[in-house]
């Protein structure tokens, strides 16, 4: 003995393929449909992303971003760009308050995440570009990606034990920007 379907959902008739049934008005296509408030403005209007900005400072969770990038990248047909904030230039506390800062060698660093980042632009082949900063990770990655209307930013994960308490560069990424984070372990 079978059960009588009780509804119509569980007629087992679709209403499009029934000539019996009217079927459901369909959205009108020519209209759009409203935008949460939060969402104006988001999309840039592509396909795919066009643009990351992708956070490196020479730690391995930073490499490990750029190479995701430069792969998200290459097979999305976007570019990557780098971005490298510069620490800000600590004080000694002295009657001159005079700079610590060792030019030569961040200027050696500096010129070799250059040559990384379009090394592997070059080998993948994806537009690649790095942009410096002295500004704090967040804010230079954040900047960066508003100038050039990045679709995502892409970080590595805190290596520290005291980012847990204070927050990593990823995690105040994500909730202080407005864009997609994607964070790389």
């Amino acid at each position: 003995m079978t059960a009588a379907p009780s509804g119509p959902a569980d007629s087992g008739h679709d209403p499009e393929r029934d000539p019996e049934q009217e079927p459901r008005t369909p959205r009108n296509p020519d209209r759009p449909r409203p935008a949460p408030a939060g969402a104006r403005g988001f999309e840039l209007g592509c396909d795919g992303p066009s643009t990351l900005v992708v956070g490196i400072d020479g730690s391995d969770t930073g490499w490990r971003a750029l190479y995701y990038a430069v792969g998200q990248a290459r097979r999305q047909g976007s570019r990557v760009v780098a971005v490298y904030a510069e620490r800000q230039t600590p004080l000694v506390a002295t009657p001159m308050m005079v700079p610590i800062i060792d030019g030569e060698a961040d200027a050696e660093f500096r010129d070799s995440l250059a040559t990384t980042v379009a090394e592997l632009g070059a080998e993948f082949g994806v537009g690649t570009e790095l942009v410096v900063l002295a500004a704090d990770p967040v804010v230079a990655l954040l900047q960066v990606a508003e100038s050039v209307r990045a679709d995502a930013i892409v970080v590595g994960a805190s290596e520290q034990t005291g980012h847990r308490l204070f927050g990593s560069i990823a995690l105040r990424t994500v909730r202080t920007g407005q864009r997609p984070v994607t964070v790389v372990p």
